[in-house]
């Protein structure tokens, strides 16, 4: 295990539980505990190289890390265990995706949540198959908060990467997801063509407004009564560039962290059938402040909150 006391490091006002931030309540212990919350980084972005990206999202996972260690737990029973990172050894993707899928099969089969952070959206295919083997005869949501589908095929001579994870889930059969703020101007037609294909559905970044959170509701909540397990993907891109500026992609109308966004997010977070959640695309190499890192931990840890909040 890698020494990571000087990342998980903050204030710290006293050893008594109503004092404790979340750097006091990690654990390296290996023994995994039902609805504990247990962590990798993938420190990988070798997809995001193959899908002619900006790359440097490999070094994300300890700065988001660093920007996680100070948020207060506010239940007492929290623990969050951190099981270190993932690595791609001689640019082969696909043995790094596969290790990640088998460490996530390992913590879901013992009954605890996994929380991966990117690290490249190449995440999605590993995670996704962590899931399966994990749940191989139920079914598997994916709501993806994403500008992009991330259905391309592969290209000959490339292989997976960043951009292809759903097109390689769908290949596995019926595919049960959801993506939230799709973007007209960052998706061909071919690619919404796909997604119509194989039953991707979708709610375009237009949609996304205080009046129509009802209609954004039900589109989520039809998902989770279709499926028996739901994971959670957020491509950091989906963010307005103002606040996400370290990303891959920058979006100048992406979406904002505000009330709209906060209510939608919140209520995918409480439903009891999501099992597993990520982070993708912080790129520390052209971030501002750490705000976009700053802003994946608080999604994060917006899921400790509220997970605890319905338990």
């Amino acid at each position: 295990m890698e020494d990571y006391k000087n990342i998980w490091s903050g204030r710290f006002d006293g050893d008594e539980a109503l004092h404790h931030r979340v750097f006091q309540r990690i654990s390296f212990d290996k023994n995994i505990s039902p609805k504990d919350f247990v962590l990798h980084g993938f420190a990988v972005d070798e997809g995001v190289k193959r899908n002619k990206g900006r790359v440097g999202a490999k070094d994300a996972p300890d700065i988001i890390r660093k920007n996680m260690s100070n948020f207060p737990v506010v239940f007492p029973d929290f623990i969050l265990r951190d099981f270190g990172n993932v690595y791609c050894a001689n640019q082969n993707l696909e043995n790094a995706q596969q290790e990640l899928a088998d460490k996530v099969t390992g913590i879901l089969g013992k009954g605890g949540k996994s929380v991966v952070l990117g690290g490249g959206h190449e995440v999605t295919f590993a995670h996704y198959s962590g899931i399966k083997k994990a749940f191989p005869n139920q079914k598997i949501g994916i709501i993806n908060l994403d500008a992009h589908f991330d259905n391309r095929e592969p290209e000959i001579g490339v292989g997976a990467s960043s951009g292809t994870g759903f097109w390689q889930i769908a290949q596995d059969g019926q595919i049960y997801s959801l993506h939230i703020g799709i973007q007209r101007n960052s998706n061909t037609l071919k690619l919404f063509d796909t997604a119509h294909r194989y039953g991707m559905k979708y709610i375009l970044a237009d949609e996304l407004f205080f009046e129509n959170l009802p209609s954004v509701y039900q589109r989520i909540d039809e998902l989770f009564a279709e499926v028996d397990v739901m994971y959670l993907t957020v491509c950091m891109d989906v963010f307005n560039a103002s606040i996400a500026p370290g990303v891959s992609a920058l979006a100048y109308n992406g979406l904002f962290a505000d009330t709209v966004f906060t209510h939608f997010f919140r209520h995918i977070l409480k439903n009891e059938k999501l099992v597993a959640m990520d982070v993708a695309e912080v790129n520390p190499v052209y971030d501002i402040g750490e705000r976009t890192a700053r802003l994946a931990a608080s999604l994060v840890n917006e899921w400790f909150m509220n997970h605890y909040r319905e338990s």
